[in-house]
């Protein structure tokens, strides 16, 4: 399971909140949050493209399990060590909303809790050993979400 990388965990996260609201929605949400789930996980999209346009234009890899190669640290990287997990996780609230039921909700949580406690810590400890003192410093400056 180590290998399975983020997209694919909220893709799978994303049937499994459709399969649940469709078969066991649980209380409904009221149309207006449904119309702001759509904008939430539209704004989630635009984080998760421009976290990963920045990767792409300074040349470094994306993959969760490869070794990092350059420290970003600017664009959304300046507000966020993580601005892709946080995108992520913004698509799939937004999407919890917008499917106008309750128990979809379970999907940004169980997202929320693979990045805290096995994404995260295996990128920073990576980031840590490849980059030292400039990482710790980007890590006391930057908050690991927001």
């Amino acid at each position: 399971m180590q290998r399975l990388l983020p997209p694919t965990l909220v893709f799978l996260l994303l049937v499994m909140a459709g399969v649940l609201a469709w078969f066991a929605p649980g209380p409904h949400i009221p149309t207006p949050g449904r119309f702001a789930g759509v904008v939430v996980a539209g704004a989630g999209t635009v984080v998760c493209v421009t976290a990963s346009r920045m990767f792409a234009s300074v040349g470094t890899n994306i993959k969760t399990f490869d070794d990092p190669e350059i420290l970003v640290e600017t664009g959304p990287f300046r507000f966020s060590r993580n601005p892709m997990y946080l995108g992520f996780t913004m698509l799939l609230f937004g999407a919890a909303l917008a499917l106008g039921a309750l128990t979809p909700f379970i999907a940004p949580t169980l997202f929320v809790a693979a990045a805290s406690w096995w994404y995260i810590p295996f990128e920073e400890a990576r980031a840590a050993e490849r980059f030292g003192t400039d990482y710790d410093s980007y890590r006391s400056n930057v908050r690991r979400w927001l």
